[in-house]
């Protein structure tokens, strides 16, 4: 006996609109980077973000940018941290612009759709898994989130002892 149907329509793409929304708004995020680095210039290092990030990771940041120059901008998509922080030095650098642009763009053309495509599988394959079994998959979620807590408990507590 079947006591609840549950029929959700798997499209393991999702709407490729909102795909296209996140490349657009990833491009313009990180043109203002850009701009916001060229036109603050030295004050962003005296910045809430630059003195939270420490004037020895932005010099290694400006390193990576005299060295590699706007590829350092569309390897920077691939690397956690300098995603957000690279852009801006580049920016506060100088970087030529119109390879700034170039690189940026290669970047949010490979990255955003790998991303988009990756998230909503595991959205969607989700949803196929709560439609086949919802206790399964309020266990993966608990655990999921669990993983998510504890890793970021873990890392705040080094980060402590660290500082310590």
């Amino acid at each position: 006996m079947q006591l609840l149907a549950v029929t959700i329509p798997i499209d393991p793409v999702g709407p490729l609109w909102l795909g296209a929304v996140l490349l657009v708004g990833l491009f313009g995020a990180f043109q203002a980077y850009y701009w916001i680095g060229r036109k603050l210039g030295e004050k962003l290092y005296d910045s809430r973000i630059g003195t939270r990030l420490g004037r020895e990771r932005i010099a290694k940041i400006e390193h990576i940018v005299e060295r590699w120059g706007a590829l350092a901008v569309y390897g920077c998509f691939w690397v956690p941290m300098l995603r957000h922080t690279l852009p801006w030095v580049a920016g506060a650098l100088r970087v030529s612009y119109p390879w700034y642009v170039v690189a940026s763009a290669l970047g949010c053309l490979t990255w955003a759709p790998i991303w988009w495509l990756g998230l909503t599988a595991l959205v969607f394959g989700w949803f196929e898994l709560a439609a086949r079994s919802p206790i399964t998959a309020v266990v993966v979620g608990v655990a999921v989130v669990s993983g998510v807590v504890a890793f970021f408990a873990w890392r705040r507590k080094k980060r402590a002892s660290q500082a310590a």
